[in-house]
């Protein structure tokens, strides 16, 4: 089985990691879930995060082919776009990303929106394959967090998107629309099938309570055994009432509103304005009276 190179980049404004990963008999590589830089309090955007991993593959004669998105995240903006403007690379995601489209189009009243994942360049389906150069990609669905969420498994490595946190912090919150704790649990399972010795390379890192270094690397054996969420002896029904009642008590991410508006279009903003400025939308539902 070959063995991917793997460079990590990590974004500490929202605790996410993106990665390169490369063939080295052929120098093709993909980039999975880069991120936008974005300023919600100024709406100022720039892509330094995503030059950094161009800046590194170009300095190692890395060539990007693919961008591949494990989900459309709901905590930072995607930089795929830029990524393709700058490499040619083709934007790949679940198949499924169309019912997180037909979800959300009307919240943010996205007529215009295609809800056939069309915005995406390749759309995969659960089991199918493919390659980065000569190494063998196989795509995992695996809901529960968001309806399209897949990990990516790339030889010994699997890249799970936000479906598992380190053993010490956890898993994926699931009460987003169209999530589910009890389909999260059975994709965990699922997940949790593969190698002992299968390495997971996860979407977030929050540092759990005790720990002083950002991580982001786990195995299934290290899940299996420590997880303080989802333990081998943890029955569905525990993990779901756990999982919904920690959910109930967490906070709307702080970028939710923007990430899900440009993510479900691959990353793209709606048209700039004649000022050349793009806007985004903010749904306003009244609680009480509309003074208005």
């Amino acid at each position: 089985m070959s063995r991917p190179v793997i460079e990590a980049f990590f974004d500490e404004p929202t605790n996410t990691i993106s990665y390169l990963v490369g063939d080295p008999a052929t120098r093709i590589a993909a980039v999975i879930d880069p991120v936008l830089d974005f300023d919600l309090a100024s709406g100022d955007a720039d892509t330094r995060s995503a030059e950094r991993i161009l800046a590194f593959a170009k300095d190692r004669a890395w060539e990007i082919a693919m961008v591949l998105e494990t989900h459309a995240h709901a905590d930072h903006l995607s930089a795929a776009p830029f990524i393709k403007a700058q490499t040619g690379a083709s934007i790949g995601i679940g198949a499924h990303i169309r019912d997180v489209q037909k979800i959300f189009r009307p919240v943010f009243a996205m007529d215009d929106l295609a809800v056939d994942g069309s915005d995406f360049d390749r759309l995969f389906e659960d089991e199918e394959r493919f390659r980065i150069g000569e190494l063998e990609v196989g795509v995992m669905h695996v809901p529960g967090h968001t309806p399209a969420d897949v990990a990516y498994l790339i030889g010994d490595a699997a890249f799970v998107g936000d479906t598992l946190f380190m053993p010490d912090y956890g898993t994926a919150r699931a009460d987003f629309p169209g999530g589910d704790a009890r389909t999260l649990y059975r994709s965990i399972r699922r997940l949790l099938e593969l190698p002992d010795d299968t390495r997971l390379f996860l979407c977030h890192d929050y540092k759990a309570p005790g720990r002083d270094e950002y991580r982001w690397e786990t195995t299934v054996d290290e899940q299996k055994r420590t997880s303080v969420h989802i333990h081998e002896g943890m029955s569905e029904d525990e993990f779901v009432a756990m999982r919904e009642k920690r959910d109930a008590g967490l906070s709307v991410p702080k970028l939710l509103l923007p990430s899900i508006q440009v993510n479900i279009r691959a990353g793209r903003f709606e048209e700039a304005e004649a000022n050349g400025v793009s806007y985004l939308r903010i749904p306003v539902k009244w609680n009480s009276g509309n003074p208005a």
